[in-house]
């Protein structure tokens, strides 16, 4: 049986942990943490193919759970697409520069969902 590629979503919403589960766990693996310290534990155990990583939550935002996540060789090389509903310009080119792959705006559309992770995975 062909392994199936792992995702860690991490966002302090439940809410959006069980729509994302929903729209991705058919075709991946999936680990849901809903705060940043419990996704640098969880990423340095699993790592996962990818990351999804809300930006705000309270108490390690996704651009600390990021810069961690870049400086252990464990983890850096791992791609994190951000999951925020800050959806500016300046907002979209601060994820970016922060080292983020790329961006999902909330609320989800199922279809952008899978199209974004699928065209990461690829890259893998």
């Amino acid at each position: 049986m062909e392994r199936k590629n792992s995702i860690l979503i991490v966002d302090d919403d439940t809410t959006n942990l069980m729509v994302l589960t929903k729209f991705l766990m058919k075709e991946y693996t999936l680990y849901t943490v809903t705060d940043g310290a419990t996704a640098l534990e969880k990423a340095n155990k699993s790592l996962p193919d990818l990351i999804l990583l809300d930006i705000i939550m309270p108490d390690i935002s996704g651009y600390e759970v990021l810069a961690e996540l870049k400086k252990s060789d464990k983890t850096k090389s791992i791609p994190v697409i951000f999951i925020s509903a800050l959806s500016g310009e300046n907002d979209k080119n601060q994820m970016l520069a922060n080292g983020a792959a790329g961006h999902i705006t909330k609320p989800f559309d199922e279809a952008t969902v899978k199209l974004t992770v699928r065209q990461h995975i690829e890259k893998l």
